[in-house]
């Protein structure tokens, strides 16, 4: 198995208002909910970094519908084996 290092790692330190998500830890099954949770924690102004093994299309769909306007979402890094993708809450 090879390891990606990309420049916008969830290991790097982040600013206060980044907080990092790495969902390879995630069991699948809780991996939505868990995403959505801790968007619905977030504030305005704050983003969440998140890493994953592979690009989740169809979960951003979700997140358009669910979350509209407030939420833009930023690809980071979008390579095979390593997506890296900023997820920040606008008023």
């Amino acid at each position: 198995m090879q390891t990606i290092h990309a420049v916008h790692s969830c290991d790097q330190p982040t600013a206060a208002a980044l907080y990092p998500f790495d969902a390879r830890g995630i069991a699948k099954r809780f991996r939505h909910a868990a995403i959505f949770g801790a968007l619905d924690a977030l504030q305005v102004g704050e983003t969440m970094r998140f890493c994953n093994d592979h690009d989740p299309l169809p979960l951003l769909a979700q997140l358009q519908a669910r979350y509209g306007a407030h939420l833009t979402i930023e690809y980071r890094q979008r390579e095979p084996g390593a997506i890296v993708i900023d997820f920040s809450v606008v008023g």
